[in-house]
């Protein structure tokens, strides 16, 4: 259309011309070459104009994505950003409540490790207390240690002094000779003096019956074992240690040390044992 526009001016010149005079040939044909070329020209710019057009359009949609990415991105952030308020939030409630449980603890572990001390300390107290009757007991009874009637023992806090009934009675019977009493009293000033452990005495036999005419008084080794145990007991009263203190116990022939088929057997489980322990 543009290119007949032209012509049709070109043509309009030409015959306005030959009103007054005549063009020559070759200018008429330069005019429509000079046509041609912007003919050409213009289909060219209307052809970048077209590219640059589309480019403008995919530009225009790129950044209404980027636009609307944006926003999303930003809604996105805004949500992380509450995320993370709630969780620093929580973390510092949370920061707050352990330090709290731990000075809660310290005090508790102060206060724990005061009570370890003051139980180690009674601990410590008990076993120096132990140590100290064990020497009393090994140096008031050294001769009978030595001569083998006696043994004084410490087990987990318990000391035990073993006497052969035959050190403190004469045959079958619960009197005590004076050999016997002699023996309990090296011991006595000790027992009077503890006042935090328990004085038992415990009566043994072996596993023969008593015979003859004291079976009547001992008809099993029951009576014998508890009669003898009750004695002890009452002498240790009788000379002054607190009877709340004192427990009498019968075993008969039921805690052998030894066995009761040869005669040294015999004599070792024919005993008093002489028990103090830690009042709990």
């Amino acid at each position: 259309m543009i290119k007949r526009l032209c012509i049709c001016m070109v043509g309009s010149i030409l015959l306005l011309s030959t009103g007054g005079c005549l063009v020559s040939e070759s200018a008429y044909l330069k005019k429509v070459e000079e046509v041609d070329l912007l003919t050409k020209d213009l289909a060219e710019l209307q052809q970048v104009y077209r590219s640059l057009s589309q480019e403008n359009s995919a530009l225009k949609a790129k950044f209404r994505r980027l636009t609307e990415d944006s926003a999303g991105l930003a809604a996105d952030k805004m949500q992380l950003e509450g995320l993370l308020k709630a969780k620093s939030d929580t973390l510092s409630k949370n920061i707050s409540e352990l330090r709290q449980k731990v000075a809660e603890l310290r005090v508790e572990n102060g206060t724990l490790s005061d009570e370890v001390a003051a139980l180690q300390k009674v601990k410590e107290e008990k076993a120096a207390e132990v140590s100290r009757i064990y020497e009393k007991f090994i140096e008031a009874l050294k001769d009978e240690i030595a001569q083998g009637q006696l043994t004084v023992s410490e087990l987990k806090g318990k000391l035990t002094v073993n006497l052969e009934a035959a050190l403190l009675f004469e045959g079958e019977k619960s009197t005590m000779k004076p050999e016997g009493v002699a023996i309990l009293n090296k011991i006595i000033p000790t027992l009077k003096g503890i006042g935090t452990r328990w004085v038992k005495v415990e009566g043994h036999t072996d596993n023969v019956l008593v015979a003859g005419e004291l079976a009547r008084l001992y008809p099993s080794n029951w009576e014998l074992s508890a009669m003898r145990a009750i004695t002890v007991t009452r002498y240790f009263q009788d000379q002054g240690v607190d009877p709340k203190n004192l427990s009498a116990t019968a075993c008969a022939e039921h805690r052998p040390v030894a066995e009761n088929s040869a005669k040294e057997g015999n004599s070792k489980n024919h005993r008093i044992e002489i028990s103090l322990v830690a009042k709990e």
